[in-house]
């Protein structure tokens, strides 16, 4: 078997298209606790972490093949944004009224079960949730490649010296990235950023 290592994103996506399944095995592989972290900020009425996770890496194995190097984006930011809306959709799907019998159930075998939280409701989750990935989703067409990777990790919590050895990039330039990234946000989305 053949190390994958050293191959980029964009390179490991030709060879998966040309058929080698160990590229795309080790692309999946590579972004797998990505898309696990990106999974645990949803919540799912009546399923689990695990589902977002499986719908997430179907995401991503669209992603694969739908990704286009003549784009100009990275492989990196396309799959992010595949993988956030393949959960979004399940979500969505989820919530639908016709689904309301089994989001409701409660087992009869948990002896801990109260009433839902005074704080907050399963919808304000489902719409807390949807308003996160609508956030995510409009901050993707705003930003450039890198604005979009810089401000995830500053919106993450991480410290300019934590991006900076993420992306290799210099104080200033992250500094000038996330300047940049509040400006247009502000003005995307009309507020202080």
């Amino acid at each position: 078997m053949q190390d994958w290592g050293n191959e980029t994103d964009e390179e490991l996506v030709v060879r998966s298209r040309r058929g080698e399944k160990e590229a795309t095995e080790t692309l999946l592989r590579r972004y797998k606790d990505a898309v696990r972290a990106r999974a645990r900020r949803f919540f799912l009425a009546g399923g689990e972490t695990d589902d977002l996770v499986q719908e997430g890496m179907v995401g991503l194995y669209t992603a694969i093949g739908d990704y286009s190097p003549a784009s100009g984006k990275s492989f990196k930011n396309f799959a992010y944004l595949c993988v956030t809306r393949k959960i979004y959709d399940a979500v969505r799907t989820g919530s639908r009224q016709k689904n309301l019998p089994l989001n409701d159930y409660v087992s009869i075998f948990d002896p801990d079960f109260t009433e839902y939280s005074a704080e907050e409701t399963p919808e304000e989750c489902l719409i807390t949730t949807e308003s996160r990935a609508e956030f995510w989703v409009k901050v993707g067409r705003t930003l450039s490649d890198f604005e979009f990777r810089v401000m995830a990790m500053y919106l993450e919590g991480m410290s300019y010296a934590q991006i900076c050895e993420a992306t290799g990039k210099d104080l200033k330039s992250v500094d000038n990235a996330v300047s940049r990234s509040k400006r247009k946000l502000q003005k995307a989305f009309g507020a202080k950023v």
